[in-house]
């Protein structure tokens, strides 16, 4: 489907929907994209800590979310 079909397709929808709370989210879903959205930039200390954090992973340092299910309840002693 072209870019013009879908358009098109879209500006139907729009048109016969009589659903709030549907043409608002569109409504924010397109403002979003006009939005000027600035990119985050990490400081070195926190660059540091997420290389750290993939390294880890690399290496096989993680818990599954079985495993911290299990630690979390013994921590709060259940």
């Amino acid at each position: 489907m072209t870019a013009r079909e879908l358009k098109k397709r879209l500006i139907h929808k729009i048109g016969q929907s009589e659903n709030d709370d549907l043409l608002e989210e569109m409504y924010r879903l397109i403002a979003n994209e006009e939005a000027d959205i600035s990119v985050y930039e990490l400081s070195e200390e926190q660059i540091k800590a997420v290389e750290e954090g993939q390294l880890q992973y690399k290496n096989g340092e993680f818990l599954t979310e079985e495993q911290a299910d299990k630690n979390i309840d013994e921590w709060l002693g259940k």
